[in-house]
């Protein structure tokens, strides 16, 4: 038999070689994408204006104090109307001269005590009852004894509602910023409610209201309220725990 030829070896030799390198190449993997995954949340935030609420509040105070004042004022006209009708009845039976001095003598001594009682703080009580006795002389001065009495009997009251108010909130422990009421609020708690020795939250606990307890407001600083109870002992209360009491309160 032949042997092969050494050229026919290297023939095949080469044929299997370059059959080796032209192989179907690996597969490349493809590029891993390393970006986060961004995912988008939707959340609702209540930003609260603390000033808003501040003025909001004040502006609140300020309409109760206006209604109490027109309510105060529409009081005395009723009572002055009532009282002009009672005097045209008992026209004949006009007060003394002695009766309308110790009238006015009564309305003096309230009023200086209400001046002692509000140690130079402004009442309106006492400009008015002031006022009241100025026109009570001129009329007594007129001889108009029936009207210097009745003057003298509503200086009397003026003199007599203001000191009751001082007496519930003492002017000398007025705090920064604190507003008096024109007049006392007629007020009662709308649900459970703290009573506070001052006017926020940091303020001891005085004590604890039930729903429909009857207080006074005496004045007010930002969004709290000095109020007063029947018995007399005072506190703060937050203004929204409390509303203008209805006549069936009373």
């Amino acid at each position: 038999m032949t042997s092969p030829h050494p050229a026919a070896i290297v023939c095949v030799a080469l044929l299997g070689l370059v059959a080796c390198t032209h192989q179907a190449p690996d597969p490349v993997p493809a590029p891993v994408d390393s970006a986060p995954v961004i995912r988008v949340v939707t959340e609702t935030v209540t930003v609260r204006d603390h000033d808003l609420e501040q003025r909001v509040a004040r502006l609140e105070l300020q309409l109760l104090d206006r209604d109490a004042q027109v309510e105060d004022l529409q009081a005395r006209l009723d009572a002055a109307s009532r009282e002009v009708v009672r005097s045209m009845a008992k026209v004949q039976t006009l007060a003394t001269r002695a009766e309308a001095a110790s009238g006015m003598a009564e309305a003096q001594i309230v009023l200086q005590t209400l001046r002692r009682s509000a140690r130079g703080q402004a009442s309106p009580e006492v400009a008015r009852a002031a006022k009241m006795l100025s026109e009570a002389a001129v009329e007594f001065d007129r001889q108009n004894y029936g009207g210097a009495l009745y003057l003298a009997n509503q200086a009397k009251a003026q003199a007599s509602a203001g000191r009751s108010r001082v007496s519930g909130g003492d002017p000398s422990s007025l705090r920064p910023g604190e507003s008096m009421f024109a007049v006392p609020l007629s007020l009662s708690t709308v649900g459970r409610c703290k009573i506070r020795e001052g006017p926020g939250t940091t303020f001891r606990v005085l004590s604890t209201l039930d729903a429909g307890v009857r207080l006074t407001g005496i004045s007010y600083v930002d969004q709290w309220m000095r109020v007063v109870d029947d018995s007399g002992r005072g506190g703060w209360v937050f203004y929204s725990l409390v509303q203008k009491r209805t006549d069936g309160a009373n």
